[in-house]
């Protein structure tokens, strides 16, 4: 086994999605020049992931189009970029991660931006040719080459990529089913009044939505998919698409001997117990001081703040702190965006008209708010998301007043 002897070794990024490829572009913005090499598993370099349950699947767009930057960008910052490679260690008193094949690097810091995987089901017949995962351009390829109206798409999973698609498939001509396990859409993520909010839009449309579903495998013939068994049902179906969140790729962090519970833990820093090692994107579970607990978010906002803000951390500046995070979805017409956590809100006020499809809510806790979802009000969304960062105390009566606007609560 070789070592890379030959130069001053400086920062290692084992992950080349959005939060490792921002990592090593915000590195050389911040003025850092030593060695950065990026370290993807996939043979694409990076790619922006959001548009493979929008657009993507249902055009003929080339993939290329998806890069964060062209290949030639990579070159031109002094960036190594390393595709189609696996870490299969890190050797943490030596200074260096182990390749697959028995290769060796030196790093002076360690970024791990290794995200998540999508997650399957340990059911029959999940090996059927028809049954689908998406996280990956290949997914998306995979799952574009069936995506025809008049193909019957059984969702398994009622999140954000299983709704996204399932508008998608509405849009062009495909039926739809989805299947939820729990007892509303987008549980984990959003109230049950946007949960109903979207169980009518979807429906509306002709999807349909069944809550509280038991799927207990897949059934085909010559081994292509031909139906879903659901709680005693078949349920006809020629694609599935299984949106059942991610496996955090935590491996790695874990086998060095690091914390880990629920993702990488690391400090609002995004440093972890060894003073050389960050976490950043969908992997870390980062402590928030504006939520006072270690959260995991998974989103590209969140990916790229925290590349940034490492970036900044080893190139000797200051760091901005951090902000709320900020998520969107599109579907169908309707573009949601949330900014804040929540969880752990007393009050929920209503702004707008949710059958006219444009409002927003409010969440509060103690007359402070913590947290905004928008439904197709994008220039109130960009005035909520600086009313939530500064935490401001507003009477909920105030709230609702469509008459009086967002930016006059602005400090």
């Amino acid at each position: 086994m070789n070592t890379d002897g030959a130069r001053e070794p400086g920062v290692v990024i084992v992950g080349a999605g959005q939060a490792g490829a921002e990592a090593g572009f915000a590195l050389r913005s911040a003025g850092y020049t030593g060695a950065i090499d990026l370290i993807g598993r996939e043979t694409w370099p990076p790619y922006r992931r959001p548009p493979l349950s929008k657009q993507f699947i249902a055009g003929d767009g080339a993939p290329e189009q998806l890069l964060i930057k062209p290949a030639a960008a990579y070159h031109k910052a002094d960036i190594t970029l390393h595709t189609g490679d696996g870490v299969s260690s890190i050797d943490r008193a030596r200074h260096e991660v182990v390749f697959a094949d028995g290769r060796r690097l030196r790093y002076r810091t360690l970024i791990l931006a290794t995200g998540a995987e999508a997650r399957r089901l340990p059911l029959p017949g999940s090996d059927l040719a028809g049954v689908h995962v998406l996280r990956s351009i290949d997914d998306a390829l995979a799952l574009r080459r069936h995506f025809r109206s008049e193909q019957r798409l059984v969702i398994v999973g009622g999140g954000f990529v299983g709704l996204e698609v399932a508008a998608l498939a509405r849009q062009h001509g495909l039926q739809v089913t989805v299947l939820e396990a729990a007892p509303r859409l987008l549980a984990r993520v959003v109230t049950p009044l946007l949960s109903g909010f979207y169980v009518d839009v979807h429906r509306d449309a002709g999807v349909r939505i069944e809550l509280g579903a038991e799927v207990r495998g897949f059934v085909g013939a010559a081994g292509q998919l031909t139906a879903v068994e659901c709680a005693g049902e078949q349920i006809a179906a020629d694609l599935v698409l299984i949106g059942v969140g991610a496996r955090i790729a935590d491996e790695l962090a874990a086998a060095a001997g690091l914390e880990v519970e629920h993702g990488v833990r690391t400090d609002a820093d995004c440093r972890t117990g060894d003073p050389d090692i960050y976490a950043i994107g969908d992997c870390a579970c980062s402590w928030r001081p504006y939520a006072e607990q270690h959260l995991r978010l998974e989103s590209v906002p969140n990916a790229i703040e925290q590349a940034r803000h490492v970036a900044q951390l080893i190139a000797g500046k200051p760091a901005p702190a951090s902000a709320p995070p900020w998520f969107w979805s599109d579907q169908y017409d309707l573009k949601l965006q949330m900014v804040g956590i929540s969880g752990a809100d007393d009050q929920e006020v209503v702004r707008g008209d949710l059958a006219a499809r444009s409002f927003m809510v409010f969440y509060l806790r103690a007359g402070r708010l913590i947290a905004v979802v928008a439904v197709n009000r994008v220039a109130e969304f960009n005035v909520a998301k600086k009313l939530v960062a500064d935490q401001v105390t507003i009477d909920a009566c105030v709230l609702a007043d469509e008459a009086r606007a967002l930016k006059d609560f602005c400090s």
